[in-house]
């Protein structure tokens, strides 16, 4: 298996810092509003790496966290006149549930930038020790200078850096020993949420926090460290220059980051008014399509958002769950059960799309020739199954298709729910009313349904049901 490193900016063979187990930190999202499409990229594309390497046998610990405490967070707080912490609870609460609709499998574990402050004191004290990092007037910086291997992850020279004037933090220039130099920890501001330091009462900076929760959950070195590519610098390049000096290790083996993702050609902003949330999406499409969408390009390319496109992937997905639907109802509505000679030769046929697709996600995770090579056992699915197949053939074409739309995160086969009896009630109520011609009442009945989430076809051998 192969994938791209940012830092040797080459694919690598993955090999594991311990056998049969990865360890996995992504960098989550800063909670202070509903999560927009740009979030949902890496969110989907790491949990497909993270499946992909659960399905070759690895124990994945999955680590991703959430920036609870944050300017943009403290600032909607103050416009809604509630805390801080009520802010960010609503909006974690409110990101699970996207996630779910995504189908983003839990993490391992999800921690709390508030929630491990003293370990943040801890390490900035170590980088102080170390004469790593200073104090000036209840603010602690990171010399960037003293951090020999600087910019080795975004290529990145410190001294052009500082000749075109680019700062990593703009409050406190007057303060700093170098313009380039970061900070680790910042004194409160009035009506600011705050925490005890032996430099003032205060909180830690952005890339500090992920430093420490990565170490806590994952340990001082890690297999895989990944997010979105904005946050090469200077996020992760802060992250490495802290990590490594702190514990005097290299921090991470394999960095890896997603290609932007544009709406309509151009970039998504507020300004723009082309800013897209995930719940917005959820109105017009289901999630699932927005994963298929968001899986049909390389993850390294640029990914330009649109209605066609959109709309593509629905047709696309709808393929795939009409085959998987078709070798449902043939597995259960068979003549025959077991397998005849010719049927095993060909269910062991469907190998080659496996390897295939295999082969795609062995190459820096290509959902888009997997999801090819999905397309192509769904045509011999359709070509090669029907009335006359046996049950077991059906079952085990289908539990083929399964198995490979399951590492891509794409639900084929939705369970069988049973309605609930006022439902029930509630569709024979609507067909008594429309034989009594009271069509006010049927379409009431109707609408009520698919305000629940039931969804009424009317046809020739009576009403069918879906669900929205």
């Amino acid at each position: 298996m192969k994938l791209f490193n940012t830092m040797t900016r080459k694919k690598e063979e993955f090999v594991p810092l311990e056998e049969g187990k990865v360890r996995m930190y992504v960098c989550g999202p800063t909670v202070y509003n509903l999560i927009h499409i740009g979030n949902a990229r890496p969110m989907i594309v790491f949990d497909t790496v993270r499946r992909y390497f659960e399905y070759k046998g690895y124990d994945v610990n999955f680590v991703s966290n959430f920036t609870d405490v944050d300017d943009k967070i403290i600032k909607k707080a103050i416009e809604e006149g509630v805390s801080a912490d009520e802010i960010s609870k609503r909006y974690i609460a409110e990101c699970k549930k996207d996630m779910e609709g995504m189908n983003i499998e839990p993490a391992t574990k999800n921690p709390l930038a508030t929630e491990e402050i003293c370990g943040m004191v801890e390490m900035i004290q170590q980088l102080i020790d170390k004469g790593y990092a200073y104090e000036k007037n209840g603010t602690v910086y990171f010399r960037t200078r003293q951090f020999k291997e600087y910019g080795k992850l975004s290529h990145k020279n410190l001294d052009d850096l500082r000749s075109g004037n680019r700062t990593l933090l703009v409050s406190g220039e007057d303060e700093k020993e170098d313009p380039l130099d970061f900070v680790l920890w910042k004194p409160k501001k009035e009506g600011e949420p705050a925490w005890e330091s032996p430099w003032s009462d205060g909180r830690p900076g952005w890339h500090i926090e992920c430093s420490v929760m990565s170490k806590k959950y994952l340990g001082e070195q890690i297999d895989i460290h990944a997010g979105g590519e904005d946050l090469v610098f200077p996020h992760h390049e802060n992250e490495i220059a802290q990590s490594e000096a702190a514990n005097g290790k290299p921090f991470a083996k394999y960095w890896m980051h997603n290609a932007f993702l544009n709406i309509d050609n151009h970039k998504m902003s507020k300004s723009l008014g082309n800013f897209r949330t995930v719940r917005e999406i959820s109105e017009q499409y289901d999630l699932q399509v927005l994963r298929f969408f968001m899986l049909s390009a390389h993850y390294r390319s640029p990914l330009n958002f649109s209605a066609d496109l959109m709309e593509a992937s629905r047709n696309g997905l709808e393929r795939i769950v009409n085959a998987a639907e078709n070798l449902k109802y043939l597995s259960g509505n068979a003549k025959t059960a077991d397998m005849s000679r010719e049927e095993t030769e060909a269910l062991a046929k469907t190998e080659e799309y496996v390897k295939a697709f295999e082969a795609a996600m062995d190459d820096d995770f290509n959902t888009a020739d997997a999801i090819a090579s999905v397309f192509d056992l769904v045509k011999y699915c359709n070509t090669t199954a029907g009335e006359d197949s046996s049950a077991a053939y059906a079952k085990g074409l289908l539990e083929v298709l399964e198995r490979l739309c399951n590492v891509l995160g794409l639900i084929v086969v939705k369970e069988t729910e049973m309605l609930d009896e006022d439902i029930e009630a509630l569709i024979e109520e609507r067909q008594a009313a429309r034989k009594a011609k009271n069509f006010a009442r049927a379409d009431e009945i109707r609408d009520e349904l698919a305000a629940r989430g039931i969804i009424l076809e009317d046809t020739r051998e009576g009403v069918k049901w879906k669900r929205a």
